[in-house]
């Protein structure tokens, strides 16, 4: 292995290419004060480092921002691509560079632990993944999950789990420790057995946790009959209660695969800022264990460099994999991955994505679990006051305002193939959503995106600036399908003026966003745009989009108002789709609201229905022959030519 730091010949830390050696290595960016920015492996630095040296206008902008920021490049070949995910594993965790994958530690997973490196190994319930010696099993996802089977176990494998200064005390006095009067602790120092018919519980209690074989039901059956038989009633009597035991055992979590199937799944859901990940655990055909956690990502990398941060995180310190990892896309390094995984579980390890069947099912709810995760991230993140304070603090400084921004409305534009054209106004007061202030609009005709938004800002800022007038239904409160003075009399929220006007798009919706604002003569309403490919925020007559760190409250905030206005416009739509077409058949003569509804049902989609033939439509039930042409005919008449 060597190590060759970067030259600093030519423009400023850039490397010659031929510098840069062909082996397989690692490279760490760092800045000006030797920090670690980020770490990267590849199966060819000379074809990786040059990515980074391209053009800057071709780069993504967070790669942008960290090539920019560093002040050299450094490289260490290897031997292979193994050594070379070996050696990235370690410098990740010594460095921990900003710009490389984060994961938040799910330390409130307890996990069963088994002290092998004591004299008298016992079971304990710990957090803690560092006891010398210690075999774990889990995690699991509640601690009264782990407490209810180990109790459970105890029945089965009755080991010890008095605490350690117990235990010394027990054997020093020659009296069992307080859990072993009880009968809750069977270790040495309850006189039953000796060290060595512990250590064997141990080894069987260990064993079953690994494999969790059913063929002990079996067993504890056989044995209760013989004891029974022998007319020995205690033994059987023990054996009934271990049999009891081991069924309610299996019981508890049902079966998802075969019983010899032993896999992790991993579901993960991300954004441009932030993933979730959800890990079930599936030992002898059961889910034993399920793991969450969620990472910020400084860069915008692709799903399967994030499936390849994932799986090196979820594996070391002991923890082994099993013989099959299932992830919803495989990395590019999978026989190097696959390598790396096989010398921690020492046997082969196969990565695959599972395309049909059970597995893929179950893939399918991680990766719901995994959604659920990262919904819940984003609103435990928006509800903290500090935070949202925070946000809006950083807003108002990267946006130049004079105030922070209290009341942010957001635009987006919704369309089906230039036709159907809605938009919708969402708004956010003190960074939290008032959906009873939110609005949709219709747009009979419109050019393109620019033009839409230039349509929707024109109507709510004509009423800005005349608030007296009515706006003759342009508005719709998504509340009760209004707009304008309450019956109490009250001041109409249409017109409360909001700090900050917010479009979905980049420079060219913010040009005409800003044209809109320079028509209506409305001042003191400052104005920007978020691109969703880059989460950019471009201001009008800016040249650089303004940049906000890619974890920051202010980008979470932004894109959380973004999402909801895409959100509220693609329902509203959608339901504009679904009622149009409903009035279209329902001007047909002899189709009823039920007629109509079965149509909608068995063809599932408008679409469908209207490429549908006289003899498709005639099959759908109450719809005969002599109906089936008159829909097909009226239908062709509206207008809307069949979908090729």
């Amino acid at each position: 292995m060597s190590t060759a730091p970067l030259s600093t010949q030519g423009v400023p830390y850039r490397p010659k290419a031929g510098e840069i050696p062909t082996s397989p290595g690692v490279y760490r960016f760092r800045d000006a004060e030797r920090r670690v920015l980020y770490v990267g492996k590849a199966k060819n630095l000379r074809s990786r480092l040059s990515n980074y040296f391209a053009p800057l206008r071709t780069l993504h902008e967070r790669t942008r921002r960290m090539v920019t920021t560093a002040a050299s490049v450094e490289w260490t070949v290897v031997g292979s691509e193994v050594e070379a995910l070996q050696l990235e594993i370690t410098w990740i965790n010594d460095f921990k560079p900003p710009f490389n994958v984060r994961f938040k530690d799910d330390k409130s997973y307890p996990y069963l632990a088994v002290t092998l490196g004591d004299e008298a190994p016992r079971a304990v319930v710990t957090r803690n993944r560092k006891i010398p010696g210690a075999r774990y099993f889990g995690p699991y996802p509640k601690m009264w999950a782990i407490n209810d089977t180990l109790e459970i176990l105890l029945k089965l494998f009755p080991i010890r789990t008095c605490k350690d200064s117990d235990y010394r005390r027990a054997i020093a006095s020659g009296k069992p420790c307080f859990a072993g009067q009880i009968g809750r602790c069977f270790g040495p120092c309850s006189g039953r057995v000796t060290i060595e018919e512990h250590r064997d519980n141990v080894d069987r209690f260990v064993g079953f946790m690994q494999n969790q074989d059913r063929r002990i039901v079996g067993e504890l059956n056989g044995r209760m009959l013989t004891a029974a038989a022998a007319q020995d009633y205690e033994s059987a009597a023990r054996f009934r209660d271990q049999l009891k035991a081991a069924n309610a055992f299996f019981e508890r979590s049902a079966m998802v695969l075969g019983e010899a199937v032993d896999i992790d799944v991993f579901g993960i859901e991300h954004d441009e800022l932030a993933a979730a990940v959800q890990q079930f655990i599936v030992r002898g055909g059961r889910v034993r264990g399920v793991r969450s956690w969620t990472v910020d990502k400084e860069l915008d990398v692709p799903l399967g460099e994030l499936v390849d941060f994932v799986v090196q995180n979820a594996y070391g310190d002991d923890v082994r994999p099993p013989r099959e990892v299932v992830v919803p896309e495989l990395p590019d390094d999978t026989e190097a991955l696959e390598s790396w995984l096989g010398t921690l579980a020492e046997r082969k390890v196969r990565i695959r994505v599972a395309q049909r069947g059970d597995k893929a099912a179950l893939l399918e709810t991680a990766t719901q679990n995994a959604k659920q995760t990262l919904m819940l991230y984003k609103t435990r993140r928006s509800a903290d006051f500090t935070t949202r304070s925070q946000a809006l603090e950083d807003i108002q400084e990267a946006l130049g305002m004079a105030d922070a921004p209290l009341r942010i409305e957001c635009y987006d534009v919704s369309h089906l193939s230039g036709t159907n054209i809605v938009a919708s106004m969402v708004v956010f007061e003190d960074g939290l959503a008032r959906k009873d202030e939110y609005r949709r609009f219709t747009i009979p005709q419109s050019s393109d995106d620019t033009d839409s938004i230039h349509q929707v800002l024109t109507r709510r800022l004509a009423y800005l600036a005349r608030p007296d007038e009515d706006e003759h239904g342009e508005g719709v409160s998504a509340a009760n399908g209004t707009d304008g003075v309450e019956a109490s009399g009250r001041r109409r929220r249409f017109a409360y003026r909001p700090n900050l006007l917010v479009v979905d798009g980049g420079q060219p919706q913010v040009a005409a966003a800003a044209r809109a604002l320079a028509e209506s003569g409305v001042e003191g309403v400052y104005l920007c745009g978020i691109a969703k490919r880059l989460e950019e925020i471009w201001t009008p007559d800016a040249d650089f989009p303004v940049i906000l760190p890619r974890n920051s409250d202010a980008l979470f905030l932004f894109q959380r108002v973004r999402d909801e206005a895409h959100r509220f416009a693609i329902t509203h739509q959608r339901q504009r789709r679904k009622r149009d077409i409903g009035s279209v058949l329902s001007e047909i003569p002899g189709l009823g609201p039920a007629r109509v509804k079965e149509l909608l049902r068995h063809f599932g989609s408008v679409k469908r229905l209207r490429a549908a033939t006289e003899a498709e439509i005639a099959e759908v039930k109450g719809i005969g022959p002599a109906l089936a042409t008159t829909v097909h005919g009226h239908l062709r008449a509206d207008g809307a030519p069949a979908p090729r």
